[in-house]
């Protein structure tokens, strides 16, 4: 169902048609995308638009991101195999719905992006993707998918539990939430404020914080536990660096030798997760969640 962000009527998405029977309104076209935000779409906030170039050209061959893939994929294929329909909030360049269209190319995919400069890159990635320039403090869809997902996206708005109960009103009954935040606020360094993160989750935060807003979960652990010390030693070093000096290629851009590693040692932590162990403590958190049926 569609929720017209005008006048609040919900109606059909069967119709293939994006005008509000009540109202006739319709949302913007930006590059010939639906915006539902389009006020927002040079400058949302929370991120800066000009990483997503940066991002696009080291993604796939960055052990974080491919590690992080591999995990995602694995939940799915672990909680909810024949999937039909998912929406990944906060798209990007499009790297997690690419690996997710692969998974199941007979799943309608849909992703979102407050930023239209990050959607250019996903639409050549996953050409056969819905895609759409959108908030995510007001989305559009009233028990629409049957899985949604946000991956490291809650840190970058302020209103997080606002985001959760978008989140929970967009999937069907009985439908799957997928998040990973990071983690620690410890951790916190220049690097997060470089990236615009307002917060570092704690475990009881955000369990907190899904659970208040409607959902079930089923899995909650930590990643990149093994990297943490190397992590947390990075960050002490980096804590008091000025803004201007931080290169964000220089921290994607590893030595092979050194990605390869961390590689390795997140294929090891992921190998541990699906043995059903959680660690306590990482410089991620995961979260998969269920809207219960008759919420």
């Amino acid at each position: 169902m569609i929720r017209c962000l005008h006048c609040d009527t919900v109606f059909s998405s069967s119709e293939n048609s994006e005008i509000c029977p009540a109202c006739g309104w319709t949302p913007a076209r930006i590059d010939g995308l639906p915006a539902y935000a389009p006020e927002l779409a040079q400058a949302g906030g929370g991120f800066e638009p000009g990483y997503f170039d940066d991002l696009a050209g080291l993604e796939a061959n960055n052990f974080w991101f491919q590690s992080r893939n591999k995990l995602l994929q694995w939940v799915l294929r672990r909680f909810r195999p024949n999937f039909s329909s998912f929406l990944e909030v906060g798209c990007g360049t499009g790297f997690v719905i690419t690996g997710i269209a692969r998974l199941n190319p007979h799943a309608r995919i849909a992703g979102s992006e407050i930023f239209t400069a990050g959607l250019s890159f996903a639409r050549e990635r996953v050409p056969t993707a819905s895609l759409m320039q959108m908030d995510a403090r007001n989305i559009p869809f009233i028990e629409e998918f049957e899985v949604v997902g946000a991956f490291d996206v809650l840190e970058h708005i302020e209103e997080d539990e606002l985001v959760l109960l978008q989140l929970h009103a967009a999937l069907k009954e009985g439908g799957l939430l997928m998040i990973t935040v990071p983690q620690h606020p410890w951790l916190w360094s220049t690097l997060d404020e470089y990236s615009r993160h307002f917060r570092r989750y704690t475990e009881a935060e955000l369990r907190r914080k899904v659970e208040a807003a409607g959902f079930e979960i089923l899995r909650n652990t930590s990643f990149v536990t093994l990297l943490l010390p190397a992590m947390a030693l990075s960050r002490l070093v980096r804590r008091d660096k000025p803004l201007g000096e931080i290169d964000v290629r220089a921290e994607l851009q590893l030595p092979p030798v050194v990605n390869m590693i961390f590689k390795f040692l997140l294929s090891c932590e992921i190998f541990l997760i699906k043995a059903g162990i959680s660690a306590p403590v990482g410089g991620s958190r995961l979260v998969v969640a269920r809207k219960p049926e008759g919420s």
